[in-house]
């Protein structure tokens, strides 16, 4: 299965859109934009839970931080960060950002999202234009970013200008988890522009398919690993989530 990363980003002004459409394998469904390429995915008789293991590893800001109050989604894909963070964190607001209407079209026809109501808001809109938008800056607790074309030729929106405006909608302990799909040379570009905008950036191992899940601070964090492993051994339980192996990774990534 060819696997990349869960949106469709920011099309040039004018771009007709992709279509949206699913594929169902051994009791799951995948999103597709006109191409291969597998764009989110859902276990139709688990709907909430997180099927692929790149996307469960957009989770580790958990290991960071017990209770957001608002947590953004940059880029719907096939919804499901934004369901899980809904169902998870009853105390948070959850907001996703998506460009293609036929996306959440999809989403709410096909895998399960909710309709908009005072904790839910998925909007149709530009993410940079979000980001950008000074009413939005600390604002956002955790801030989860997964934006590609079609094409997946790495991340549609990567300029240190983006980056640093991620972090100003960052509260002063905010995290920032992104999906770096691509060659390498998209991948450094990325992680350099990430290094200038935040105080501390880590990245996981690549678990398949060339997507490397990196975890940007915007305040470095004390990194102590006996208690994130006993924070993961938590999240295993509540969430069913592979924490430890984040644990791991990022103790791998400090010693790099």
């Amino acid at each position: 299965m060819l696997m990349h990363s869960t949106s469709p980003a920011e099309e040039p002004p004018g771009r007709p859109h992709p279509p949206a459409t699913i594929s169902e394998d051994k009791g799951v469904r995948f999103l597709h934009l006109g191409t291969k390429w597998v764009q989110g995915a859902m276990r139709i008789r688990t709907p909430d839970a997180i099927e692929l293991e790149y996307v469960q590893q957009m989770m580790m800001w958990t290991l960071f931080d017990r209770q957001p109050q608002h947590i953004v989604q940059l880029g719907l894909g096939s919804a499901a960060l934004t369901k899980f963070c809904y169902r998870q964190f009853p105390q948070a607001r959850v907001t996703a950002i998506e460009l293609n209407p036929a996306v959440i079209a999809i989403c709410r026809a096909m895998f399960e999202l909710p309709q908009n109501d005072t904790r839910l808001n998925v909007l149709n809109m530009n993410a940079m234009a979000f980001v950008t938008e000074r009413a939005n800056h600390g604002s956002v607790d955790v801030l989860q970013v997964d934006l590609y074309d079609a094409d997946a030729r790495g991340p549609v929106l990567d300029t240190p200008e983006f980056y640093h405006a991620c972090a100003a909608c960052l509260t002063a302990d905010g995290v920032m988890t992104a999906n770096l799909f691509g060659d390498f040379p998209n991948y450094a570009k990325n992680l350099h522009a990430m290094e200038l905008a935040f105080d501390a950036v880590l990245c996981l191992p690549e678990v398949h398919d060339a997507n490397i899940i990196v975890i940007a601070f915007k305040r470095a964090p004390h990194l102590d690993f006996s208690a994130l492993y006993e924070r993961a051994a938590s999240i295993r339980r509540s969430m069913n989530l592979p924490a430890r192996s984040w644990v791991t990774g990022l103790k791998a990534a400090m010693r790099d």
